[in-house]
């Protein structure tokens, strides 16, 4: 698989001079030898974090995030699954960061940065522990999975793995998130019977009660890959980061958003369709200019906000600094407000458009987008009597881009805009946006031929990153690998998780979701193990693709991968109608796939609190302890519809001790209390 042309870095002019600022000894989160520095003559910078001698197992885990700017990140995170610093260190590892060269118009820089920052960390590790090659692994989710891909297909003995996680295709921005935001339009208040139906002891018809266009707006998304079940969370998940997102869009592709009311075919053209009742033109005059009292923003508070959900966050630029602005007038009644634009008309600012925040009385704030102005001080130029323009008809439109980017017949969630000769639905645009953006992010466009082994963690919940997106990356990699694809390759889907890489104290992500970080974490022990020893790892997850929904088997045997499955009953079914005060019985299987670990612990959430207050008592039935019986009696002392949850770990060991590696799964049913 060697390729002249990739890049190992060595004789790469940028990185020549490497310094040191500062090293020192810390003991927070854990005892280790911080270095950091960077290279003369450009941005990149870097952080190590080494154990003591005793622990160290010749290895490095190296994060890579969404966006470039921090090699800081790991700091922000030291608590509890989450923790870098204490996962890397207590696997006898050291770990790597860098901002990855900071914002640059060379789009190879970020992979070649990294690089060099990895090849460099193998020299400090020589001084310290002696002439050696230490092993590399790199792992990123998101837009940072984009870039570990990236990264390990385009160089050559850098590092020996990967573990790219929720990973999306060069068609996923910005599809993923106009398709799901064109559904919660359109479905508005529809969601709490479209979660019912989907819960535990439901009706599962979540299209029951739904006009036409709300049936259809569900069943193109669901075609096009988001999974159902996460509806639940459909208020915080918002429209993700498509208003962030949306200036590229509109950079590369400015004819769309004309064409898009003007032209036949595009659902604006359509005086009488929904996107034309939900249009926003208001105009009003600019009354006052309310300043906001200035504070600091340090490089610091940027450097937190790195994790796959929330690191775009970064794209956006002192909002403590930008003004709001009183207006004569302000739209009356039910109006769709989400990604509106405040278009300045006259004046020094004519032309200006401006993302609306939010309207409070008759003030308008200004929202998060990158892009739509170079400055906060460009801002400056709004002033009282200026005329504006309250305008949604932007973002309404790109909320059926997607149909417009039909791309190649591998991507099969876009059969839908064909017709059975093969024609696209809808008119296309000249030229597809993903892969600009994708290569834009990442150095390059994912080929899925790379050296060394790689193992992908995807979650069957991810309402960002499809989970179908990390099948069609599977197939790349079988072209490239053929019957040599097990030798290399492993996929292995969780279940009962969103997109966010970090773990929430959310009360209703606690009853619905589990964290992936422990199965992450697993994945890069076993990719070492893998590389190291030879030690095969457990097999990819037994799954299909069906109409854009990723599917599995319902036991552990079947479905393998690693993370455990629990078959959970109340009263004997999935649901059941007490009385107050009555008992229910609850009976749970758990099984792990095999050989892949035991059962550690489990616990109950009776009330629907998120507390888990109640320690299950497992029954092993096996001697590998891979199989268990959890029972519980339970009776609730007030009428309602109460959910409840039994949440279980497995630990490769057996370990119930060791947080970062407790995989975890969740499975709930329905109780009614009368």
């Amino acid at each position: 698989m060697t390729n002249q042309s990739l890049y190992n870095g060595l004789q790469d002019p940028q990185f020549q001079h490497p310094y040191v600022d500062i090293d020192e000894w810390r003991d927070e989160p854990v005892r280790h030898r911080y270095i950091h520095g960077g290279f003369e003559g450009n941005d990149t910078r870097f952080s190590f974090y080494f154990p003591p001698t005793e622990s160290y197992e010749k290895r490095f885990f190296q994060p890579v995030y969404p966006v470039q700017g921090s090699e800081n990140a790991a700091q922000s995170h030291i608590d509890g699954v989450d923790n870098k610093i204490g996962f890397a260190i207590s696997r006898g590892a050291y770990l790597v960061e860098t901002n990855m060269g900071g914002a640059s118009d060379d789009f190879s820089l970020v992979y070649r940065a990294s690089a060099a920052v990895a090849l460099y960390s193998r020299v400090k590790a020589a001084e310290l522990f002696g002439t050696h090659r230490p092993y590399g692994y790199i792992y990123g989710g998101s837009g940072g999975g984009f870039k570990t891909m990236s990264f390990i297909e385009n160089t050559t003995g850098v590092w020996d793995g990967a573990v790219p996680f929720v990973i999306g295709t060069p068609m996923a921005i910005p599809n993923v998130f106009t398709v799901r935001v064109h559904a919660m339009r359109i479905l508005g208040d529809k969601f709490p019977a479209i979660i019912d139906a989907l819960e535990p002891g439901g009706s599962g018809d979540m299209y029951a009660g739904l006009n036409e266009e709300e049936r259809q707006a569900l069943e193109e998304v669901t075609r096009m890959g988001f999974p159902p079940k996460a509806w639940f969370a459909y208020k915080e998940i918002g429209d993700g980061a498509l208003t962030v997102l949306s200036p590229a869009v509109m950079k590369m592709d400015p004819s769309y958003f004309e064409d898009f009311w003007t032209v036949p075919g595009y659902l604006g053209y359509d005086p009488e369709s929904s996107a034309s009742r939900a249009r926003l033109q208001h105009k009003t005059v600019v009354s006052e200019v309310i300043r906001p009292r200035q504070t600091e923003v340090t490089d610091s508070d940027a450097a937190v906000k790195m994790g796959v959900d929330d690191a775009w966050k970064m794209l956006t630029e002192g909002q403590e600094s930008i003004p709001s602005f009183k207006l004569a007038d302000v739209p009356a009644g039910d109006v769709y407000l989400d990604g509106a634009y405040i278009r300045i008309t006259s004046g020094e600012a004519a032309g200006l458009k401006i993302p609306l925040g939010g309207i409070n009385g008759n003030i308008v704030t200004v929202g998060a987008a990158f892009g739509f102005f170079t400055s906060v001080q460009t801002l400056e130029l709004v002033k009282p009597g200026d005329e504006i323009v309250l305008d949604n008809s932007d973002y309404i439109a790109l909320q059926t881009y997607h149909r417009h980017q039909v791309p190649t017949s591998d991507y099969s969630v876009w059969d839908q805009y064909r017709d059975d000769n093969g024609e696209t639905l809808f008119p296309q645009r000249p030229f597809h946006v993903g892969p600009a953006v994708a290569f834009g992010g990442a150095g390059s466009v994912q080929s899925g031929r790379f050296e060394g082994k790689m193992i992908v963690v995807q979650t069957l919940m991810d309402e960002s990153a499809f989970p179908w997106q990390a099948d069609w990356y599977r197939t790349k990699v079988t072209e490239s690998l053929g019957e040599k694809l097990d030798d290399h390759f492993r996929l292995w889907f969780v279940d009962h998780a969103l997109h966010a890489d970090t773990s929430s104290n959310h009360v209703l992500d606690g009853l619905h979701i589990v964290t992936y970080i422990p199965a992450l974490h697993q994945a890069l022990l076993d990719l070492s193990a893998w590389v190291e020893r030879g030690v095969t790892p457990p097999a990819s997850t037994n799954y299909h693709v069906e109409e854009g929904q990723v599917i599995v088997p319902s036991t552990a045997a079947e479905r393998r991968g690693i993370q455990p499955v629990i078959s959970l009953k109340a009263n004997d079914g999935e649901r059941a109608e007490v009385s107050v005060g009555e008992t229910v019985n609850f009976k749970a299987e758990i099984e792990v796939p095999p050989n892949t670990g035991k059962v550690v612990y489990a616990e109950w959430d009776f009330e629907g609190e998120a507390t888990f207050p109640i320690h299950a008592q497992i029954s092993r039935v096996n001697e590998e302890e891979s199989q268990a019986v959890v029972e519980a009696a339970y009776a609730f002392n007030k009428p309602g519809t109460y959910f409840p949850v039994l949440r279980a770990a497995s630990d490769r060991e057996g370990n119930s001790g060791d947080l970062y590696t407790q995989v975890l799964n969740l499975a709930r049913v329905r109780v009614v209390v009368k």
